[in-house]
């Protein structure tokens, strides 16, 4: 997310009664998560095992718990808690409004698409040409579609991120401002879910069809011409590649990626990242040649057994 306007250095730990380090004119142009940061964006560390990945990121500013060397070219802010911080500068920012219309005025809709009255859109959204939108679907605000898309009944596009922060008095949900972009000539089915980057995009690639009920969290990025079948469960911030099929109920953890051209079989369960052009199955899932011996394998187990006299 970019602030409008650009902020500086001192005016942003003003606003967080944070101290800093670095030149109090040095510009801050957004804020984003670890894997979204560009150049001129604040992000945020709170635990010694991903200080090193944070200094080392994109960002040019780094809202931090702890008092370390600032990398050259770069700024840091000082927080005795940055999660709350840097939920707070979300806020700030990107408040959230409800909307009271159920399509609203800012909506742009292109030429010969066809939205179902029962639809609601809300604020910031965009649809493109020869879309058809059937009943029940709700899109939040930040949702933009491209041309010759079809979404099917009861599927809800840019819900919030499932992101909390585990306090003493509960977890604090992260406050969501980011988009969903679907490219063109996708299909989705009936009753799923996408969710919208917590501060960038959640994205589904050009030609990619999604069967009823599947899950996509937040600021997962999904290629071209993919093919997900019902069930699927994808958790947030997962990179899949043009050209993944995922068969029935296979589940994705976040951060890991699927390779380009990838095959995984139904009911599997991804714990890793895998390399494209291969088929895999099971739970944990592996390449489908070596888990079909393992279940071989398996089955001759009490045969062994009995013969060992165990």
């Amino acid at each position: 997310m970019k602030f409008n306007p650009p902020q500086t250095l001192s005016s942003v730990a003003e606003m967080i009664g944070a101290s800093y380090e670095g030149d109090a004119q040095f510009p801050v142009l957004g804020i984003n998560e670890i894997h979204k940061v560009t150049p001129g964006d604040i992000v945020f560390v709170d635990h010694p095992k991903y200080y090193e990945k944070a200094l080392k990121s994109a960002a040019t500013t780094i809202l931090i718990n702890q008092k370390v060397e600032c990398p050259q070219g770069k700024a840091l802010l000082f927080s005795e808690d940055p999660c709350r911080d840097f939920n707070f500068l979300l806020r700030k920012f990107a408040p959230w409004e409800m909307s009271t219309k159920y399509v609203s005025d800012e909506t742009q809709i292109g030429d010969n698409t066809h939205i179902h009255s029962s639809v609601v859109i809300g604020k910031n959204c965009k649809i493109g040409s020869n879309c058809i939108i059937h009943p029940g679907v709700v899109l939040y605000e930040n949702t933009v579609i491209g041309n010759n898309c079809i979404i099917h009944a009861n599927t809800v596009i840019g819900g919030d991120a499932f992101y909390y922060k585990s306090r003493p008095t509960g977890r604090e949900k992260m406050h969501t401002c980011g988009y969903v972009s679907i490219a063109d000539d996708v299909e989705i089915g009936a009753g799923c879910t996408i969710d919208r980057g917590l501060t960038a995009d959640t994205t589904i690639g050009k030609g990619t069809k999604i069967d009823n009920h599947v899950h996509i969290g937040h600021d997962t990025v999904i290629g071209q011409n993919c093919l997900f079948a019902a069930q699927v469960g994808i958790a947030g911030c997962v990179v899949i590649e043009d050209q993944v099929i995922l068969w029935g109920q296979v589940g994705v953890p976040s951060d890991v990626v699927i390779g380009k051209g990838a095959v995984v079989l139904g009911q599997s369960g991804i714990t890793k990242d895998l390399e494209g052009g291969k088929t895999y199955f099971g739970s944990p899932a592996e390449e489908v040649r070596t888990k079909y011996r393992e279940l071989a394998l398996i089955r001759k187990l009490p045969e062994i057994v009995e013969k060992l006299g165990v």
